[in-house]
Parts: structure tokens; sequence; C-alpha cells
């Protein structure tokens, strides 16, 4: 049943991916209309989340802001497909790194780097930065996908230009192999997922709510004393997006327990303020905000 209900998509994934980006966003906008007008997918949450961190905004403010999340989300999830087939040369036009010197400047360090990004404007094609002259492997941890032929089908996708995809299941053990081996490598990891309540150890302010967060990415750049750096990502305009490099530490190792989560939870804040339509307002980010914080909990000031 997974080949089946692949090989019908994967040609329409295809088809799409080729289209000329006049008509390939007239198809976002068709998705669009479908998702938000028809389906509603995640309406609910949405406005949720949006209520729960804006309550001093408007219920049109809100509104505003969830249609133009939707409209930027099918833009984001088409641009995953538009990586199948887009050139070198279009990416790096379409998604610029503005300080590729930062990471140049790192990995005369040998030593590894953690990139910490958030679920915010475009994740997906941060994969452009293989093309700016890195002499070391970048890896991005994702969650495997139940069905495996589209699980290969986003790391075909993801790991185009000479990246590499690891699995969460595997980071900790691939990363400690890589280190073992004096193996340098660039690790990007979306940080602001939220974890299951029972397992959730650590909380903090994420938009002035306590939410439980995860440490994981400061947790192996301190173990293995990585230069960290957050990936600040903005949308110009549809279809192109500028990124820089923030440096957080050149010595995880040397900062003070949970400042570096911290910081990266501040960056990502920053941005969200700013223009809040750009964040992936359907995961249930604060799903346990409402719930009281465990005894053994540790509060990241």
């Amino acid at each position: 049943m997974h080949a089946l209900v692949f090989w019908l998509i994967y040609p329409l994934l295809w088809i799409i991916s080729i289209l000329p980006f006049k008509l390939f966003y007239a198809v976002s906008d068709a998705v669009f209309f479908l998702v938000y007008h028809i389906i509603g997918y995640r309406k609910k949450v949405v406005a949720e989340n949006l209520k729960l961190v804006f309550p001093e905004k408007t219920e049109e403010e809100r509104f505003r802001i969830r249609k133009k999340f939707y409209s930027h989300m099918c833009d984001m999830f088409l641009e995953m497909i538009k990586t199948l087939t887009i050139s070198e040369k279009e990416l790096k036009k379409r998604f610029k790194f503005t300080n590729p010197e930062e990471i140049l400047r790192l990995q005369d360090k040998e030593k590894s780097i953690m990139m910490m990004c958030g679920h915010y404007a475009s994740y997906e094609w941060m994969i452009a930065l293989q093309l700016y002259g890195l002499k070391i492997t970048a890896y991005g941890i994702y969650k495997r996908i139940t069905n495996p032929y589209f699980d290969k089908l986003v790391r075909d996708i993801r790991g185009r230009f000479h990246g590499e995809l690891i699995p969460t299941s595997k980071a900790t053990m691939t990363i400690t192999k890589h280190e073992s081996e004096n193996k340098r490598a660039i690790y990007a990891m979306v940080a602001d997922q939220s974890p299951k309540l029972l397992k959730s150890k650590y909380w903090a302010d994420f938009m002035n709510i306590k939410a439980p967060v995860f440490i994981g990415s400061e947790k192996l750049a301190r173990e293995f004393d990585m230069a960290v750096v957050y990936l600040n990502v903005e949308k110009v305009s549809r279809g192109h997006y500028v990124a820089n490099l923030i440096n957080i530490t050149d010595s995880a190792a040397q900062e003070p327990a949970h400042q570096i989560t911290r910081t990266y939870l501040d960056l990502l804040e920053k941005q969200i303020r700013k223009k809040p339509e750009y964040y992936l307002w359907t995961h249930k980010r604060w799903k346990h905000s409402h719930n009281p914080i465990p005894e053994n909990s540790k509060i990241i000031d």
C-alpha cells in the first residue's frame, strides 16, 4: 500500500517541481484555497496558538496573521517539492546567505558546528548552505516518515547538493561516532518542537508562556565542545529568502548550563514577534501550557 500511494502521487509532485515559478505559485494559491477554505487544516489549533501567544491583538489582527500563515505554509511545502529539480544557480539566487564567512571561520577551528534552527520562514531551502564552499559535510537531523518511500524522497530532496540526513533516533550515536573519528561536520537541528509531557524535564518561557523544551542540541554541542550558531532566516518576498548566521558561541563547553538554549529561544522569539505569519503555527507547541510543571523539572531562566 505504501508503494502504491507513493507511485500515484510522485508523478504529480515531479510535474509540479518543473513548473516555471509563476505557474508554480499559482498552484500554491490553489493549494492554499483547498487547505484553508475547504479542508480547514488545523484551523482551530492555529487560532488557539495565536490567541494564547498574542492576547493583546484583536481578533481581526490574529485572523490576518492566520491567513498569511496558511499562504506561506503552502508556499513552503511546495518549495520543498521544487527542490526535486531546482538548479544550484536558482536555489542560491532564492536562498541567500549574507555571511557564509561565519561558517568558513568556524570550520577552520577544526571543530563541529551545531546550527540551531526554528520552524520559521524556510527551513527547507537551507540546504543552499552547501553551495558556499564548505569543506565539511552538513547533516540535517530529521524525524523519519512512516511511509518508507516518502521517507526516501524527503532524504533525497533534503540531501541534494551534498548534504545528508540523520534520523533523530540515530543522531546521538552518529555524532558520537563522527567525533570519535575526528570527522568534523555541521549539524542542523530544528530545536523548537514540544516534548511529551512525561519527558518534559526542562521548561522555559517561550513567547511569555511556560512550555517544555528540548535541550538535545545544547547537550550534544556541550558534550563535544562544538561551536553553535543560530540560523536566522527572513522571507523578503515570495520565493526569496535571506539568511544570516548568528554566532551563539565558539565553545559550547565553556557556556553556563542552558545558556545556549535560552539564547536560541530568545532569537527565535524575536523573529516570531517581528513577522508572526512565517512561524509554523499548526504545531501544538504550547499544548502542555495548562499542565502543572512536573516537580523534578528544571526551569530555564
